[in-house]
């Protein structure tokens, strides 16, 4: 890791040092070549109030980014937001609550199978376990609990889904048959705003193989608090408007956090003001992964026959290959052009090894480096053949052009991109 924190007296300051690092970062990562978004993140285990992720594309990667098709928004999956837009009015009259027999149906697949109803009609109830209290979080029964959105809006430290022993303990039921009426008092009820506009759903019973029927938010429960705890989905209206929302995967490569006062608090640490009080300090931190950066750069610029590695962090500019290193006047000019280069600037791997040409064509593919130079049959000539790692069909060239020739190529493939 690449390590940084920021320590100000005032949240001003630290905005500045927030952005100054969003700017460098940023930098960093155009001067690698590198295609990435900058997302709104989430804190996790750092905490803080605000927090972004660098995150490079790929197909592996390990986090879901959300982004708009018509403008700059982009978030991880877990602090993505849409815009809510209204649904046609549900006229109907709130019809007489009732018990349903529902069977063996756990999921709410299964319960809508069993009912003959769409899965928007019943509302999914999940027990976790907040810092030890019990917390009941309700959605519609198409979307999915966003457990980040639920722990950073209860602020706790620890956040579980509850095991079978403790939904039998604060809800009286099996899991597959929970839900949000007559529920003790000591559990909490997070309503996800999308089942606030739920006319006659269905709900469990917390009885075995029972759910009710004609359920409606506000008359048959009360939600100790209603707010956005569901994950996004692909084709909702991003939440400033301009286009629909998207998914892709990405690899985090680095992230930036506003700490806040959160460690300095807990820690004593502080300054005095100008009027010497105590104050604590306001802190940042600014981290890139190394590692996972190199694995990112790897994964976006590579083809079947291995990597190709941008110019600007190659660990080598160019590969010379002498095809047959028992023949004395291939190797005199792989070893000439090797030293050419290397008083022009470059840095060079000579390839001497007493390998099949075949193999030594593969390896330098795999390896990767921006220049290939064949020191081969029309050596004693003083010509040798190169080629871009990138792109391009090989050339000839005199031994006396080489350096100008690659300085021309590698400019060539700048302009290109």
């Amino acid at each position: 890791m690449q390590d940084a924190y920021s320590f100000t007296s005032n949240e001003q300051d630290l905005d500045t040092v927030y952005h100054d690092m969003e700017r460098a970062y940023t930098n960093v990562f155009n001067a690698l070549g590198l295609n990435y978004r900058v997302i709104i993140g989430d804190g996790g285990a750092m905490g803080g109030q605000d927090s972004k992720e660098f995150s490079a594309i790929a197909p592996i990667g390990e986090d879901t980014i959300v982004y708009s098709d018509g403008s700059t928004y982009a978030a991880n999956l877990e602090m993505a937001t849409s815009m809510t837009v209204p649904t046609a009015a549900n006229t109907a009259e709130p019809g007489k609550l009732g018990l349903v027999d529902t069977g063996d149906a756990k999921t709410v697949d299964e319960v809508a199978a069993k009912l003959g109803v769409n899965a928007d009609q019943i509302i999914k109830a999940v027990l976790f376990i907040a810092d030890k209290e019990p917390v009941l979080a309700i959605v519609r029964g198409n979307y999915e609990v966003n457990d980040v959105k639920l722990k950073n809006l209860l602020g706790v430290d620890f956040l579980n889904i509850a095991t079978p022993e403790q939904v039998q303990q604060y809800m009286h039921a099996q899991p597959g048959s929970v839900g949000p009426i007559n529920v003790d008092d000591d559990v909490k009820i997070i309503q996800d705003q999308s089942v606030s506009e739920m006319v006659n759903a269905f709900a469990g019973a917390n009885q075995s193989g029972k759910h009710y029927q004609n359920v409606n938010p506000g008359r048959d429960f009360k939600a100790t608090q209603v707010a956005d705890i569901r994950f996004v989905t692909a084709g909702e209206m991003s939440p400033d408007g301009q286009g629909v929302l998207k998914f892709m995967r990405g690899i985090e490569i680095g992230h930036i956090f506003k700490l806040g006062t959160r460690y300095s608090k807990a820690m004593g640490a502080n300054f005095l003001d100008e009027n010497g009080r105590n104050q604590p300090i306001i802190m940042g931190s600014y981290g890139i992964g190394v590692s996972r950066l190199l694995s990112a750069i790897v994964e976006q610029h590579a083809d079947d026959h291995g990597i190709v590695w941008p110019k600007n962090i190659a660990p080598f500019d160019v590969h010379v290959l002498p095809m047959n290193v028992k023949k004395a006047e291939q190797m005199q000019l792989a070893e000439a052009v090797t030293q050419q280069l290397e008083d022009a600037g470059y840095s060079v791997l000579l390839d001497d090894r007493k390998e099949r040409p075949g193999v030594k064509f593969a390896d330098a593919d795999l390896i990767g480096l921006p220049v290939r130079v064949t020191v081969g049959k029309k050596a004693a000539d003083g010509i040798v053949e190169v080629k871009l790692r990138a792109h391009g069909d090989a050339i000839e060239v005199k031994q006396e052009e080489l350096a100008n020739s690659i300085a021309i190529l590698l400019k060539g493939e700048d302009d290109a991109d």
